[in-house]
């Protein structure tokens, strides 16, 4: 037998040795062939145990936090227009109130998948309606970003680098903080403070009277707004007058 019949009889013998037998390719006993499957490889799984978390299921609510409600996100964006089309157009949001603050170069816009003809006409109104609606999202708009050449400027959160290579290490962070409204900001505040809740600003601290901000436990902000008129009381939980301090601008660098 020549080589190339070996090589063709080898072949042959490794996919059908009882077919070659049968029409005399084959002289030799053919080999018993066992079938090896292929092993594929197990995930490794790591082992948790998962916390119970039942009673904050069942437990009762606070009597102090029974009309807290859950009001906005906040996320900053480039461009207003392109923005409320896409929540408005898109998504079937409405424009609930906006408010502009020029002396620190920005504009907010609230917008609730709520029917239009529900917002009040009047500034007042509107904002009372805007602090009682659950589920708003708050468009900030930092004046000037719509001129920026770049496409997206701000970092999302999700595994992503847009807004990370400033040579000072602080990332533009585009998200900005959850909100909740509540009957008397500065109660809420003294309750916060009696729990050990960590501020990032006090109801009397920087230029904004009225409102606060605290963090939650993996440093996220949560904003403290009245549901009514926006009041301010002489002295906060942390002893600041309403008259101290001044406005400090963490819109543009959020680390």
């Amino acid at each position: 037998m020549t080589n190339s019949c070996r090589i063709l009889a080898v072949g042959l013998l490794q996919v059908a040795p009882l077919a070659l037998a049968s029409v005399g390719l084959l002289q030799v006993a053919p080999l018993a062939l066992v079938r090896v499957p292929l092993r594929t490889p197990r995930p490794v799984i790591m082992s948790f145990a998962a916390p119970d978390v039942e009673r904050f299921i069942t437990r009762e609510r606070a009597p102090a936090t029974k009309e807290f409600l859950m009001q906005q996100t906040m996320v900053r964006v480039k461009d207003p227009i392109a923005s409320l089309t896409f929540y408005c157009d898109v998504l079937g949001f409405t424009l609930i109130m906006h408010r502009s603050f020029p002396q620190w170069g920005f504009t907010v816009y609230f917008v609730a998948p709520v029917d239009p003809a529900a917002v009040p006409a009047d500034e007042e109104g509107r904002w009372s309606f805007c602090m009682s609606t659950p589920g708003c999202i708050e468009l900030t708009w930092n004046h000037g970003s719509e001129k920026e050449e770049s496409g997206r400027i701000y970092n999302t959160g999700n595994s992503d680098n847009t807004g990370n290579s400033d040579p000072d290490g602080s990332v533009r962070g585009g998200f900005g903080h959850l909100g909740i409204t509540v009957p008397d900001v500065y109660e809420a505040c003294e309750r916060f403070k009696s729990l050990g809740v960590t501020f990032h600003k006090t109801p009397n601290g920087g230029g904004m009277k009225g409102l606060a901000f605290v963090k939650d436990p993996d440093g996220y902000l949560i904003e403290i707004l009245p549901q009514g008129p926006m009041i301010t009381k002489q002295v906060d939980c942390a002893g600041a007058t309403v008259d101290s301090g001044g406005y400090k601008d963490n819109s543009k660098k959020c680390k």
